[in-house]
Formats: structure tokens, sequence, C-alpha cells
């Protein structure tokens, strides 16, 4: 039978974790409001398949872009639902929505769906979207709309995916073997470690697939510290990268800080709470499955 000191001890304890879970509640940052007060658009090449005059068509990644804080069509917008903000990707045109700042050494943290329209040139291919980080000006270096950076692929069934845009590499710990018919590199904690650069072997693949089924929210993390990155997809790991660097005329720089850029890339997407800390180590939940 539990006497009064048991239930006062068992009280203090719930008052501390309470005052513990409000001081981490605090530490983040929330990056999406309904203005996208902190947030530049930039929009690139329209596709011939749009109704949209005044403006230069191309294949999509070939022409002229629309540019910087010019969004005729809203690809990016918000709504609000049971109170929360969600940010609406409607895909019709790539583009890239980035941060006004530049981080470094952060936790990131947001939710995304898939909505339900396609559009070209990606009408037959899976529904893809991406976040870009380390993201360095000026934008356009990638298929006339994103900036240079590393990117963790927002993509159906393989989100946490690396890709290397526009002059940038990072090394991974991988082995091949087959998927959808091919072999790719996979992430694998005991394979060996490989650069994945920009015009080589560019991409490399999650370690597996733990993405919530298609119309559900799912829980995707990035975090970086100095110059490593981990790819975090509901709770579970899915890939460690190291040595982030760009190259300027075949020169490697260290990359460990830069703008973070969510892609709009030929479907509909939605993203919610996005939110940002900044962190000197990793979280312990991330650090035991390492």
């Amino acid at each position: 039978m539990r006497t009064k000191l048991t239930y006062l001890f068992l009280f203090l304890i719930s008052v501390a974790n309470s005052l513990n879970a409000q001081n981490n509640d605090k530490d983040w940052v929330n990056l999406l409001d309904k203005d996208l007060t902190n947030w530049d658009v930039f929009i690139g090449v329209p596709h011939t398949s749009l109704e949209l005059e005044g403006y230069e068509k191309g294949d999509g990644m070939h022409g002229t872009p629309i540019g910087l804080n010019n969004d005729p069509l809203n690809v990016f917008t918000t709504t609000q639902e049971n109170g929360e903000t969600i940010l609406n990707v409607s895909g019709e045109i790539y583009g890239g929505l980035s941060t006004k700042k530049e981080y470094e050494n952060y936790h990131l943290v947001f939710d995304i769906k898939w909505g339900t329209k396609k559009f070209e040139p990606r009408l037959k291919d899976k529904r893809d979207s991406g976040v870009l980080y380390h993201a360095q000006e000026p934008h356009g270096q990638f298929w006339n709309v994103w900036m240079r950076a590393p990117e963790m692929q927002i993509q159906e069934t393989d989100c946490g995916d690396f890709f290397p845009l526009a002059g940038v590499s990072m090394d991974i710990k991988a082995t091949k073997r087959s998927g959808d018919g091919k072999e790719f590199w996979f992430y694998d904690p005991k394979g060996e470690m490989r650069t994945f650069k920009t015009g080589g072997d560019g991409r490399c693949r999650r370690m597996a697939n733990f993405e919530n089924p298609h119309g559900e929210w799912t829980r995707v993390e990035l975090i970086c510290i100095k110059d490593k990155a981990y790819h975090i997809v509901n709770g579970k790991v899915v890939m460690v990268l190291e040595n982030a660097k760009e190259y300027n005329e075949d020169v490697a720089t260290s990359l460990t800080k830069g703008k973070i850029q969510f892609q709009s890339e030929a479907c509909e997407v939605y993203y919610k709470n996005i939110k940002i800390k900044n962190i000197s180590k990793l979280p312990k939940n991330i650090k035991k499955q390492l």
C-alpha cells in the first residue's frame, strides 16, 4: 500500500519531468508560420505543359527560372488545420523554399505527407521532394532552381536517400545490393566507406524503408553536427554521412553550415511541425542506434 510519502515522491517526479519537457520544448524554434516569414521562395523553369502566360517555358530544368520571391502559381502556400500550420507544396513547377538564415550544429524535425497530384516531367515517376542542407547560394545552381547542397531525399519509399547537388560530396559506409531490379549503393553501417560526389557515384540509398503508408504523416529528422549528418525516418537512423565538402574549381572545402531548402518537384506534398534547435551532441535515442 502506497504511503503519503510515496505519493509525494511520485508527484515531485511528475513535476520534474513536466518541467524538463517544457524546457526541452523551449529549445525548439518553430520555422513554419502562415506567412512563411522565415523563408524565401525561388521558382524554377515552368514546364511547357503548364498554362502560364508571360514566362518562358522549357522542360522544367533547362531555361530561364521565374526567380526569387516570385510565385505566380502559388507553389508554396500554407493552410490552417486543427490549429496547425500546414505547408502546401503544389509541385507544379520545380522550386525551393529556403530559410533566410544559415544554420549549423542543429536538429531539424518535420512531418511529411503525400498528396495525390503529379505533374510533368514526372507524371510516371514516384512522388518526389527533398530537403537540402548546408545549401550555398546562389540559387539555381542545379537544374536552374536549387542551390548547391547535400540532399536528404524525400521520395515515396526512398525517404533518407542521399544526393549531392551541384558540387558537393559526403562519405558514407555502403554496400552494393539489388533494388528495383538494379544494383545500387545502400547505406550499411558495416560497409566500406565511400565518397558519394556530384558527377560520380552520386546517389546512396537509405538502409531500409521506414515510411508510413501513403496518406499518413511520416516523421523525418535531420541532425547535422560539424561535417557529419544523420538521416532519420520515424525514429530510425537510415543513414550516417561524414566529411561534407563543397567544390569550387575542384578545390574542396569543409561544409558545415548553410541554408535549409525544401523542394517542389512535380508532385503535391504537405509538411508540418517544421522545427529546429541547436545541439552539440547526439540525442541518446539516436546515439544508441549507432
